[in-house]
């Protein structure tokens, strides 16, 4: 930054889609996938993300591949953009 650039304060982080394990799972279940075909583009295990369907809480970094790898194009644009700007 040049001391003639003002400085710019990040966004607010989007809303992210998923917040539980049953809203995941109904998503799974409605794009037709098994919980390794699923889990497995996020590089995690399908016995991890059974957990997390069941009800354990999802880590941040998880959530926020979700969103970026099953949320719309908009949510993901709009949750890369703030990442890049975060900081």
């Amino acid at each position: 930054m040049t001391a003639n650039t003002p400085a710019t304060k990040p966004r607010k982080l989007p809303a992210l889609r998923f917040k539980s394990g049953d809203e995941v799972r109904e998503l799974r279940k409605k794009l037709g996938m098994n919980q390794s075909e699923f889990w497995s583009r996020l590089s995690v295990t399908q016995s991890g993300g059974s957990r997390y369907e069941a009800g354990r809480t999802i880590p941040s970094p998880v959530r926020l591949l979700l969103h970026l790898t099953y949320g719309t194009d908009k949510q993901a644009g709009d949750l890369l953009a703030w990442l890049r700007n975060k900081g």
